[in-house]
């Protein structure tokens, strides 16, 4: 039996107070206070210019101090490919060679909109369930999970937790949040962008695209355009 899934992100762990943690480390580059001073609270209207003279400045390495763990699940193996091109940041993926996909309701897989959009939803479906039942046959006929698994297609859920910097977030942010990141993983990073938000609003208060964040749309002739409604925004072609 399989079943279509669907896109789940929460936020497992953060660190606490991260933007606390990263004005006190972006004091340090600049003061000669020691640890005691360092652990003092620092007001949000000073915490606030800190960080962002930091991040406009572009000197981001000190809001680094922080971290952020989200678990993921509802994703195909499409977009976990994409994802973990992504670095600094640590990944644990649920693994087709040891989890049992025979078992009832294991198998679940993402069908693309255009998909359902083209009226071909039924049809994707069923060539998913055979290709899950030609899994399951070698599987039973004593091949091994992870020889079995060459059978399962690209559309195969996955469960992965992901732990970023804000800095690595920033960068992840920026590409695919970028209306020329394929749908899935635009999705994916809508959502993690909502936690994030909320646990550290001054951190990610100017993030996005870089069309909006650094004024510059650096995808050349495959641009999608949106960088003309912006003022002060311009294309950059990375062929020259």
């Amino acid at each position: 039996m399989s079943k279509v899934a669907k896109l789940n992100v929460k936020l497992l762990n953060y660190t606490h107070d991260a933007e606390q943690t990263i004005a006190a480390a972006i004091r340090q580059c600049y003061s000669a206070l020691g640890a005691n001073e360092l652990s003092e609270k620092i007001s949000p209207e000073k915490r606030k210019a800190l960080i962002n003279q930091i991040i406009n400045s572009g000197h981001t390495s000190t809001i680094e101090h922080a971290l952020f763990t989200f678990a993921i699940e509802g994703i195909s193996r499409v977009t976990s490919h994409q994802l973990v091109r992504h670095r600094i940041a640590s990944y644990s993926q649920q693994s087709q060679r040891y989890v049992d996909f025979t078992k009832k309701d294991s198998f679940c897989f993402i069908v693309p909109p255009s998909i359902i959009k083209a009226g071909l939803e039924k049809e994707f479906i069923k060539d998913m369930e055979q290709d899950y039942e030609r899994y399951k046959y070698y599987a039973e006929k004593g091949v091994p999970a992870e020889d079995a698994r060459y059978k399962l297609p690209n559309a195969c859920e996955t469960k992965i937790v992901v732990s970023m910097n804000p800095r690595s977030l920033h960068n992840f942010f920026k590409e695919r949040l970028c209306i020329r990141a394929q749908w899935e993983i635009r999705a994916m990073a809508r959502e993690m962008l909502k936690l994030a938000e909320k646990k550290a609003p001054i951190l990610f208060s100017n993030v996005g695209p870089s069309c909006e964040t650094d004024l510059i749309c650096r995808q050349g002739k495959r641009s999608c355009g949106k960088w003309k409604a912006i003022k002060g925004a311009h294309l950059v072609d990375p062929l020259e």
